[in-house]
């Protein structure tokens, strides 16, 4: 009888299935992630904090004070005064750390100020618009018309000279760009499904322009405030080389330019170091700003990759 058993060869190893990892990102990672591809963006925000952290810092740690008088006057740089000294004998070194401490605390109060005032201004009248629109932008646009250094030195000078007027006097001038920009940013959202859905679920006027509007226009809000803090700094040097700005016991990197001006044939070193580091911030800041301007896409809220 023939043999009907057939004989099979090993039995086929079961197929791997792949597995596919879907991970999901928020806004903020991917901002983040195109942030880091900005080289000059990543190198002038280290360079910023390595700003603040010497002028904070350093201004503790150096052997010598701001204020400081010693026997070495009108010293060129050297290991005991790397910026050299004045007229006096005081540090340079010292003088620049505390200007730009202060100049640091006007520039950034000024951003903060305006574009809290500026974002909550355009966005009321971008999300009500009408009559309410217009008024509010004539007003914003008259603001924009001012001489911002005439005015500033007046003001300035009716109500004195320390660093948080002169924040508050700058701030106020500076409120209406963040306020156009705002404004622009809110005429296109408030059309979207989302203000759309709040509505329909009776969300208020005032929650759906904070917890909706604001958070969304919050990347082109961010470019913004740090222009301002490298336009509030240069500004704040303006006034104080006009003599309208900060002024002693107080000091800030412009007003060491400032008394600087009649030594630059002679003793240039007290010219030439705070107006380097007023440059070195403007520069840092204004490349941060460029960064986030290409790593915030304001129109995406998650992505899957």
């Amino acid at each position: 009888m023939p043999d009907t058993t057939t004989t099979t060869g090993p039995a086929p190893a079961p197929t791997a299935e792949r597995e596919f990892t879907v991970e999901e990102r928020s806004q903020a990672q991917l901002v983040f992630r195109r942030f880091l591809q900005h080289r000059a963006a990543v190198v002038s925000l280290c360079v910023f904090v390595a700003l603040i952290l010497l002028a904070y810092v350093g201004g503790w740690l150096w052997k010598y004070d701001a204020g400081q008088y010693t026997p070495d006057n009108s010293v060129p740089p050297s290991l005991d005064h790397p910026f050299g000294t004045d007229s006096a004998g005081r540090d340079q070194f010292a003088q620049v750390l505390r200007g730009t401490r202060i100049s640091l605390q006007v520039s950034v109060s000024v951003a903060i100020l305006a574009t809290l005032v500026g974002t909550l201004w355009g966005s009321v009248a971008g999300y009500f618009g009408g009559k309410t629109d217009t008024i509010m932008m004539r007003i914003s646009d008259l603001v924009l018309t001012l001489p911002l250094i005439a005015v500033a030195a007046m003001l300035a000078h009716n109500f004195g000279g320390t660093w948080y007027l002169i924040a508050l006097v700058i701030a106020a001038l500076y409120w209406a760009y963040v306020s156009r920009v705002a404004r622009g940013v809110v005429l296109s959202l408030r059309e979207k499904e989302f203000v759309e859905a709040a509505k329909a679920l009776g969300a208020s006027d005032t929650r759906i322009i904070l917890r909706h509007l604001v958070p969304n226009a919050l990347g082109s809000i961010l470019v913004n405030l740090t222009i301002l803090v490298a336009l509030a700094i240069l500004l704040e040097t303006s006034l104080s080389y006009l003599g309208f700005g900060v002024t002693p016991p107080d000091t800030s990197l412009g007003l060491l330019v400032s008394e600087a001006q009649t030594a630059l044939t002679t003793r240039p070193w007290l010219f030439y170091f705070p107006g380097l580091f007023i440059i070195i911030i403007a520069l840092t800041i204004n490349f941060i700003g460029d960064g986030l301007r290409d790593a915030f896409d304001p129109q995406q809220t998650k992505v899957r990759q």
